[in-house]
């Protein structure tokens, strides 16, 4: 497979990964925040930890590498904490639709950090899966009150910079699971002072279902991570919105939820946006080995 095609099967599983955490965090009930976010990011460290302790990989960083990996740990921070706040006092699909903003900025940032270049195609494909992101959410915009709107726009705005800092990282050389393991111990160290106040008693069904929700935050973490990687954000970022279709067909399961004909036109819309640059994307590849085959 060519590091494009990894990428894409890299951002497909992790979005998938994504919307099980999500589950798992809906079916954990009324906590704080805080504390599942705690929790999202203790699974995730301890699994990068026994990586690394197996692999036993170059731990040698350079000096601007060193600056990504703190940028991506704080952007990534800032991130997930602001979208938890956003979910917790906006209507869910107001906060969703600021999340999936990251996607657009993740190119932005590309462009105008990592000199990255994007052609019309690649963001007519971005724009198009953003507009079927629209049609599934359907934004009120009545209920959305400013101030923790902004918060979940900004931290859209601080993944799609933290993806970015991945991006940069993979280009020169740092393996995933240093990346990983520095995030999310960075993300429990912040977070847990919060955690020693705003501690709330858990249920054993709280507690195995946070863990399952930290479980598949790694899935999630170590796809996303690999996918910057692999591939620059104008060929793959658009894959990050099949987040969407797979939360509706868990939904459908786990709570029975039927989506109306507005969000099926929002899946047809953003799985034909994915199916194109899938195409246009191998195309290119092809193109470019028969110029080098000449």
């Amino acid at each position: 497979m060519s590091n494009q095609q990894k990428g894409i099967l890299c951002i497909v599983l992790s979005s998938f990964s994504f919307a099980l955490m999500n589950l798992f965090v809906r079916l954990s009930g009324d906590l704080p925040s805080i504390q599942k976010s705690f929790f999202r990011n203790l699974v995730a460290m301890i699994f990068a930890f026994i990586i690394l302790r197996k692999e036993k990989p170059d731990l040698h960083i350079d000096n601007q590498s060193k600056r990504y990996l703190l940028y991506r740990s704080i952007f990534g921070t800032i991130g997930i904490v602001s979208n938890f706040y956003a979910v917790d006092h906006l209507v869910l699909s107001d906060a969703s639709l600021l999340n999936k903003m990251s996607p657009f900025f993740a190119v932005l940032f590309a462009i105008l950090i990592l000199k990255e270049k994007i052609n019309l195609f690649q963001l007519s494909s971005i724009i198009a899966a953003f507009i079927g992101a629209l049609f599934v959410v359907k934004p009120t915009g009545l209920n959305m009150d400013f101030y923790p709107a902004m918060i979940g726009l900004f931290g859209g705005i601080c993944a799609g910079a933290a993806y970015t800092c991945v991006r940069a990282m993979g280009q020169r050389g740092v393996q995933g699971p240093i990346i990983v393991f520095f995030f999310s111990a960075f993300s429990c160290l912040v977070t847990l002072p919060f955690l020693i106040f705003q501690f709330h008693p858990m249920s054993l069904h709280q507690a195995v279902t946070l863990l399952l929700a930290g479980l598949a935050a790694t899935g999630g973490q170590f796809g996303i991570t690999a996918a910057y990687c692999y591939a620059p954000a104008r060929e793959i970022s658009v894959f990050d919105y099949s987040q969407i279709p797979f939360a509706a067909l868990l939904g459908f399961f786990a709570f029975g939820q039927v989506p109306d004909h507005y969000s099926w036109l929002g899946y047809i819309i953003i799985c034909s946006a994915a199916v194109a640059m899938f195409f246009y994307t191998n195309g290119h590849l092809h193109k470019d080995k028969e110029s080098l085959v000449k």
